[in-house]
């Protein structure tokens, strides 16, 4: 993450290697002004530039900034103050992410609100990651590194610029830590390592780690667990961490899908895009983050998370189709497709997550290609009960980050009872995202819950505003914004 700083100099003053500063669009669609900015307005009236939402345009200062040079981007609206804060994060992030090498920005919105500012600010520290760990070169062939210093021009405001650049470090602290997570080749992030890696998240901060191994799995019942890691070299993992602050009144349970590394078991996936599915595990490495920035923030809530790890491999010791697995609540199950393994690891740790009588529980997957094919690569399922599905909506419109609620249609729940064994893994083809929800509801109980369905969002084959390709984060910001939201709500 960069390092954010704030200036009360003007938009003129202030020393950067770049300024970036907001386009507006005249009524014919064409750049038209930069607000507050006429010399700028100026000078760009010859650009043949468009102003839509994240287009860039860089150009030197001319001397109109000491800034060496101006970026300007696109908001996609002819008045500043229709700019929607969610519209300027993924401008603001477009900004931020095209400058991979640049050491220096300023961001300012001259005529903005404070509001506006802070979204943007946020935007362009979210935009400003790059996964480089595995790269290598030297001169003008190393690894370009992400912007690395953010300067917020407060214009007057240095308070409200100051809660701005605490809460844009904060958040994209986590969602970085998300991201590296998910972007670790998955030779190198297996269940044990990983294990390990929240071990050392959590080191400095008032977090409680218990990490179970394949053994004591085997012994406390955890046959979902235990059946989709059994063919793998590297056996699987479940962690739990615990943030209690004492004055705590309320709490939530998280849970996180942790597959490392998904072939599909036995019911092979195919070769085309599996590379892609070094990222099965984003689920875990989301409800991570998030433990780890209630923690940071000091919530007055009790988070218990869990993260249910293991590699879904082929080996000779893997489960078949047609297995009968024993679940930790003692429910049995029918696998009958071996890559329908992520509701099988999510459904021992509900268990042990309703058991600690939370009221709240959220688990976070990258669950079903169905909920891909029903609300496209952009936009995440929520499912569970009312009260849940509700509180992580409210979240989403908080965050900016894209939810869409699906129902649990009752006549689905008849595709999931079992031949020999209570419940099927898979319900017939359509509605699979939602069979995928009814079946782990059935390890819920009555406690308050919500399913998030991350498949399509949480890893990018293509940029978009502050999310490169590969791991984006999405859904961090959300689940954060829960546990804020329960943090202050009412106790009883």
């Amino acid at each position: 993450m960069p390092t954010i700083t704030i200036t009360e100099a003007s938009v003129r003053d202030v020393g950067a290697d770049v300024l970036v500063l907001p386009l507006l669009s005249g009524a014919d669609g064409a750049a038209s002004t930069v607000p507050g900015a006429p010399e700028i307005t100026e000078a760009i009236a010859g650009l043949d530039a468009s102003a839509a939402r994240g287009d860039l345009h860089r150009i030197p200062s001319y001397g109109l900034a000491a800034a060496t040079s101006l970026l300007l981007v696109g908001v996609g609206e002819e008045d500043l103050s229709k700019a929607a804060a969610e519209d300027l994060r993924l401008a603001f992030g477009a900004a931020a992410r095209s400058l991979v090498g640049v050491e220096s920005a300023a961001i300012a919105l001259p005529t903005g609100t404070s509001a506006q500012r802070a979204a943007a600010l946020e935007g362009a520290a979210l935009g400003a990651y790059a996964f480089i760990s595995h790269k290598t070169g030297t001169g003008s062939s190393a690894p370009k590194p992400a912007l690395s210093a953010l300067t917020l021009v407060a214009e007057g405001d240095a308070e409200a610029a100051q809660a701005a650049v605490e809460r844009a470090g904060r958040l994209s602290e986590v969602v970085d830590i998300v991201r590296d997570l998910v972007n670790t080749p998955p030779n190198l992030l297996y269940p044990a390592a990983f294990a390990q890696r929240a071990e050392e998240l959590v080191a400095d901060l008032p977090v409680t780690v218990t990490v179970l191994d394949e053994a004591q799995l085997a012994e406390g019942g955890y046959g979902g667990i235990v059946g989709v890691g059994q063919g793998s070299a590297r056996p699987p993992r479940l962690v739990r961490l615990e943030y209690a602050p004492a004055s705590a009144q309320r709490s939530v349970a998280l849970v996180g899908k942790g597959i490392t590394f998904d072939t599909g078991g036995i019911s092979l996936k195919p070769a085309v895009g599996m590379d892609d599915m070094t990222s099965d595990m984003t689920g875990a490495a989301t409800v991570l983050g998030a433990t780890v920035g209630a923690a940071r923030l000091g919530l007055d809530v009790k988070v218990t998370t869990y993260l249910a790890l293991a590699e879904n491999m082929p080996g000779g010791g893997a489960q078949r189709p047609g297995d009968v697995v024993t679940m930790r609540n003692g429910k049995t199950v029918e696998v009958l497709n071996t890559d329908a393994e992520g509701r099988m690891v999510l459904a021992d740790a509900l268990v042990d997550a309703v058991a600690d009588e939370p009221d709240l529980v959220i688990d976070v997957a990258t669950l079903t290609g169905a909920a891909v094919v029903a609300l496209g690569k952009r936009t995440a399922a929520v499912m569970g009960t009312e009260q849940g599905r509700d509180l992580v909506m409210t979240a989403s419109g908080a965050s900016g980050e894209p939810f869409w609620p699906l129902p649990f249609p009752s006549e689905l729940r008849a595709d999931l009872t079992g031949r020999v064994a209570d419940l099927r893994n898979i319900g017939d083809r359509p509605g699979g995202a939602l069979s995928a929800g009814i079946f782990l509801a059935e390890f819920v109980g009555e406690t308050e819950w919500a399913h998030l369905d991350i498949a399509g969002p949480g890893y990018a084959s293509a940029p978009l505003g502050y999310m490169g390709k590969g791991a984006t984060g999405m859904s961090t910001r959300t689940v954060l914004q829960v546990l804020e939201d329960v943090a202050a709500g009412p106790t009883a």
